[in-house]
């Protein structure tokens, strides 16, 4: 169940609304790196959690807070398009202090074409103004990079990765407006993936850390082939050792074995299909083969 309080979780305003940036703000809302793809990967995760009910709790509470997020940022998204022009009527002096907006400096001067075809065109198209569930490109946002799955360890990386790239847009989006409002609300969400990055690593770490690897640890290891678990394969043509580093010496991160290093060799065979079929729609040269040896 989900309860709605009609304010904000965090205050929203904008002293110059910029269409441009409306337009860049839609990645945070429906891009890979947004608070779309987070709330409905902590959901999934959540809604499909076997194990302590505390992680559970958490991944909801966290989840939850994300839809608060993309309410925010709907509204900021909303904020940036007052006042952005229509049509090519409009003069452009009626939308002067927008045109300065986006191009950042007051004097500034611009067509309403050249403003128009810089914006979203779904803002003004199909939604009067108001935010969209996509990209700054006008895709829409695609579950296919939502990770769940039932491994608690494997989507608790996938979490701070998320997180991550999420706090590296929102910094990205800081640098790019100079609206104290926006930079404002910007704060607080690069504070927020801050906190959620690192509740994600305490998670982990309380679930064992580089212990509990590899991912799944049920996995009963003796039946991997062993001689390749720990070695650095380099696969450069001419044969150049592979750059040393932490990962092609000394012991692994999970306790079990050595790095090591090594350059690459094929140690399978060339792969040679039969012949095609007669029904297969292939060319009659095709139909015979040398059998492999």
């Amino acid at each position: 169940m989900f309860f709605h309080d009609k304010r904000l979780q965090y205050t929203v305003r904008c002293e110059k609304p910029n269409p441009l940036f409306a337009r860049a703000l839609q990645q945070a809302i429906g891009g890979v790196e947004g608070e779309i793809r987070v709330c409905l990967q902590y959901l999934f995760q959540g809604w499909g959690f076997r194990g302590p009910a505390k992680y559970k709790d958490m991944l909801l509470n966290t989840a939850t807070e994300e839809i608060g997020h993309i309410e925010m940022l709907a509204y900021a998204v909303a904020l940036n398009l007052e006042n952005a022009p229509t049509s090519m009527q409009e003069e452009a002096a009626s939308a002067s202090s927008v045109v300065g907006a986006v191009l950042g400096g007051s004097g500034a001067t611009a067509s309403i074409e050249t403003l128009l075809a810089g914006m979203n065109q779904r803002h003004l198209l199909s939604t009067g103004m108001a935010a969209t569930p996509e990209n700054c490109n006008g895709v829409p946002f695609n579950a296919s990079h939502v990770y769940a799955s039932g491994n608690a360890a494997a989507d608790m990386y996938c979490n701070v990765a998320a997180e991550s790239t999420g706090r590296v847009l929102a910094c990205r989006l800081y640098h790019l407006t100079d609206d104290p409002g926006m930079k404002d609300f910007l704060s607080f969400l690069i504070a927020r993936d801050t906190m959620h990055q690192q509740q994600w690593l305490a998670c982990i770490e309380e679930m064992g850390g580089s212990a509990g690897l590899p991912i799944p640890n049920s996995f009963n290891q003796s039946n991997e082939a062993t001689d390749f678990s720990y070695v650095f394969i380099g696969t450069n043509h001419d044969g150049t050792p592979p750059p040393a580093g932490r990962w092609t010496q000394g012991p692994t991160l999970d306790g079990k074995g050595t790095f090591s290093a090594t350059v690459g060799v094929p140690h399978g065979q060339e792969p040679i299909l039969g012949p095609a079929r007669p029904d297969s729609g292939a060319q009659v040269e095709q139909m015979s083969a040398t059998p492999p040896a």
